[in-house]
């Protein structure tokens, strides 16, 4: 219903902004990344997304079209409502969360206070798709370190270990040190085995 306004900066405040458009104060609900890009001008530009429930009409403001969209997507997830989305987009910015999802990335979604396991598996579970579709991204290439990790992975279950009993001390090893390669990644897991 209301996309956008064009206004004066009345109020800014790290969690909500008050624009005022021909006499009318708008109370906008934003997040820390928005709050950081807007300007101290008196005269600003912002996107918007109304949320209508049933007892309240709440207004969200966007200093960016790509932060907008990106709320949009985490509030379909079932279990993320919009004080969640916007603590996430006050924690990561929106490309961190969008390349976040197309990764896969669960602990950087994890990372953001208030976002268990379970929710952050479900918002890559529910977007992973869209996110690929949206920003046209094919399948994202993983960092480096992620494919030693799949070939450590892969070469210590031929070794005879369990999976998730090496995944857990990969992940130690590479906590210590992200740029190391297959062979002593495999090195260093194989003394903690």
């Amino acid at each position: 219903m209301i996309t956008h306004l064009r206004g004066k900066l009345v109020e800014k405040n790290p969690t909500y902004a008050i624009v005022e458009c021909n006499g009318i104060g708008y109370f906008l609900n934003i997040s820390l990344h928005t709050f950081s890009l807007l300007k101290d001008e008196e005269n600003i530009f912002i996107y918007t997304d109304l949320l209508v429930k049933e007892d309240s009409h709440t207004l969200f403001g966007f200093a960016e079209r790509a932060e907008r969209e990106v709320f949009r997507l985490l509030i379909s997830v079932s279990g993320v409502g919009a004080s969640t989305a916007r603590t996430m987009l006050s924690s990561l910015s929106p490309a961190d969360v969008r390349d976040a999802i197309a990764n896969g990335d669960v602990p950087t979604i994890q990372s953001v206070k208030g976002i268990g396991a379970k929710t952050a598996q479900r918002v890559i579970l529910d977007l992973k798709d869209k996110i690929l579709k949206v920003y046209d991204i094919g399948e994202v290439s993983q960092q480096s370190n992620n494919t030693n990790k799949e070939e450590a992975l892969s070469a210590l279950e031929v070794l005879g270990f369990t999976r998730k009993q090496s995944e857990k001390v990969v992940d130690k090893v590479l906590s210590q040190d992200t740029s190391l390669s297959v062979e002593n990644i495999i090195k260093q897991a194989l003394k903690n085995l």
